[in-house]
């Protein structure tokens, strides 16, 4: 028997009525023992473990708008852990173990695929900090190896790895447990998650303006009413200058769009992340086989989320050198996400001088790939009132001492 589209539509529509939505929709209560302003990943993520391992703490997340509708949904899902410094690599480490069994400890698929990272060296200097990555890598217990040129294209035949391009391929490094997940997935598992333990999802709350009196935070001013809280995460990427404005402090960070772009499906060709800093551009292959490429930061601060066409042109010109079998290939939809960079390229982890309220910012291009790790750190910084030892590096105060963590070099063009 044969359908018609119409038919087909109507079942669905009617299936589709007992279903039950995956967190309940709250109002926002008149009080808190903690509000997390952020409903992106990193603020879910802080909600979840502060509700798991913090029992008995009220807790909300207020997003402006829906979940998901951030940078968390406006990436290219690299995650990797193969940072240089000590103090960077060991965070990102930290996250990348959370990663391997995140699915198990939500409960909720995120399609985390551990198909490997490349960063391609092009030059004899690159191929020297690469070695020197590679290395401290291994010191700290991190999965890497060095491959060279040959090897490269062993691996991956599509690749050309000749002399003849405007950027020769000489080698790259490699992490075999990075990869990639499902950004929707990782937003709607957390606030899954984080609500089965409690936590109130309040979409569409809009924090106005911080209420402190003393030095200490007392409650929020929002679209949807007053909101009292005796401590307040602000986990908010590209807006924590605007947040951090509200409390009047000023941080050391930038927003700039960052943009990526993504190809018609097409059958599997590339089963892994190839990402190079010289050429600005970084790509890999969705399951269900769009290319997802991105591009380097624009130079420019804004809010935008909307990139510049030539920074799209350039990148698929950079693209294209590297992969010539994808020059007929036709780009789906391009956006941009804002990026909160630092001037050492990390993250600030921190309570500030107004007792009860905390930052989490500044992850710059690597947002994505720390989420449960951020979260994590960040929800026992808040819970514990003191920052968890992973976090400590990461103290807004290291801008004042001078303690700097320069991870430019491994922070790469954008991922």
């Amino acid at each position: 028997m044969k359908y018609s589209w119409l038919e087909i539509l109507k079942a669905g529509f009617k299936q589709n009525q007992s279903w039950q939505p995956t967190w309940p929709t709250k109002d926002p209560a008149a009080a808190y023992d903690v509000v997390i302003v952020g409903g992106g990943g990193h603020g879910l993520a802080s909600a979840y473990y502060l509700a798991r391992d913090f029992p008995g703490k009220k807790i909300a997340v207020l997003e402006k708008g829906w979940i998901g509708g951030g940078n968390t949904g406006r990436n290219t899902t690299i995650v990797r852990s193969n940072y240089l410094w000590d103090e960077a690599a060991n965070l990102y480490e930290h996250s990348l173990k959370l990663w391997e069994g995140l699915t198990a400890d939500i409960n909720f698929n995120v399609m985390f695929s551990q198909r490997g990272v490349y960063n391609l060296g092009h030059t004899l200097q690159d191929m020297r900090d690469i070695e020197r990555r590679v290395n401290a890598n291994v010191l700290n217990g991190i999965d890497a190896e060095v491959v060279d040129a040959a090897e490269l294209k062993r691996r991956i035949p599509i690749m050309d790895t000749s002399k003849n391009t405007r950027y020769p391929v000489m080698g790259s490094s490699f992490q075999a447990r990075a990869g990639v997940a499902r950004h929707d997935a990782v937003a709607w598992g957390f606030a899954r998650a984080a609500a089965k333990h409690g936590v109130d999802i309040i979409q569409n709350c809009e924090v106005k303006a911080m209420d402190i009196s003393a030095g200490k935070i007392k409650g929020l001013d929002t679209s949807r009413g007053y909101i009292a809280a005796s401590q307040v995460g602000c986990v908010t990427a590209g807006h924590s200058s605007v947040l951090a404005a509200m409390a009047g402090l000023r941080l050391p960070i930038e927003s700039h769009p960052l943009q990526a772009f993504v190809s018609e499906p097409m059958k599997q060709v590339l089963n892994t992340v190839v990402m190079s800093n010289a050429v600005h551009g970084y790509i890999s292959q969705s399951d269900k086989g769009d290319l997802v490429i991105g591009a380097g930061i624009d130079p420019y601060l804004s809010y935008s989320q909307r990139g510049s066409p030539h920074v799209v042109d350039h990148t698929a010109a950079a693209i294209l050198e590297l992969f010539p079998i994808f020059s007929r290939t036709r780009v789906n939809r391009q956006w941009g996400g804002i990026v909160d960079t630092t001037p050492d390229a990390c993250p600030i982890i921190s309570p500030t001088k107004i007792q009860g309220l905390y930052f989490n910012c500044g992850w710059g291009t690597g947002g994505f790939k720390a989420t449960p790790g951020s979260g994590h750190v960040f929800a026992h910084t808040i819970g514990e009132d003191k920052q968890h030892p992973l976090a400590e590096p990461f103290h807004l105060d290291r801008f004042n001492t001078g303690a700097l963590i320069d991870e430019h070099g491994a922070a790469g063009v954008a991922h």
